[in-house]
């Protein structure tokens, strides 16, 4: 997926430097405690065997600046509910089952060409919200940027009240993201979702 990437900035930067991405709350659930296991690969834990439950699926993308050029060394981190529609956070008291095979948070930094990849699971829908995942991203030297990307073609993205509130149209459809066949043996699932960052959350940095 991220050698694709490679093959389409300079016209996909042109096009995603035109809208900033919508800012949207953290969210009660970031981790409280971070897991041990906090790498980009959110459906293997380490030392345990297995997968997590729920349709694999690659979420990659480039974080740029308004002028489309790429942000390099960033920190992304996602969180999301597992399969069953529950967080790893000891506040949500979902009746969903706790997944011990999925991580529900990772990081990575963006690559020399702003690029990002995760692996993880579709999001499911959980009362209240349409599937999406969180989504943090702290430039070097700047500030943590927070949004979210929901799925395309979702019944529930309509009613779903953080999305509609994005009161811009060209940014509401920036957050949602088409996930189709993966073209890798890695997952079932790809979604690009590229994440623009204004200067309030640059502060000088790259």
């Amino acid at each position: 997926m991220l050698g694709a990437l490679g093959t389409l900035l300079t016209g996909t930067q042109a096009l995603a430097a035109s809208t900033l991405t919508a800012q949207q709350m953290q969210g009660p659930f970031y981790p409280v405690t971070l897991p041990l296991d906090q790498d980009n690969d959110l459906v293997q834990v380490a030392g345990r065997r297995g997968r997590a439950h729920g349709v694999i699926t690659e979420v990659s993308g480039l974080v740029l600046d308004p002028a489309g050029q790429p942000i390099r060394g960033a920190r992304v981190e996602i969180w999301q509910v597992n399969g069953f529609g529950r967080y790893h956070h000891p506040d949500d008291a979902s009746p969903a089952p706790v997944d011990p095979l999925f991580q529900g948070f990772g990081r990575t930094l963006t690559d020399e060409r702003g690029a990002y990849h995760f692996r993880t699971i579709r999001p499911v829908a959980y009362p209240g919200r349409a599937p999406h995942i969180h989504f943090a991203v702290t430039p070097a030297g700047g500030l943590p940027f927070h949004t979210q990307m929901y799925v395309a073609g979702e019944p529930a993205n309509g009613g779903d009240v953080l999305l509609n509130a994005v009161v811009d149209r060209r940014q509401r459809e920036a957050l949602v993201v088409p996930l189709r066949p993966s073209a890798t043996g890695n997952s079932r699932l790809a979604g690009r979702f590229d994440i623009v960052l204004g200067p309030a959350s640059l502060q000088g940095g790259r």
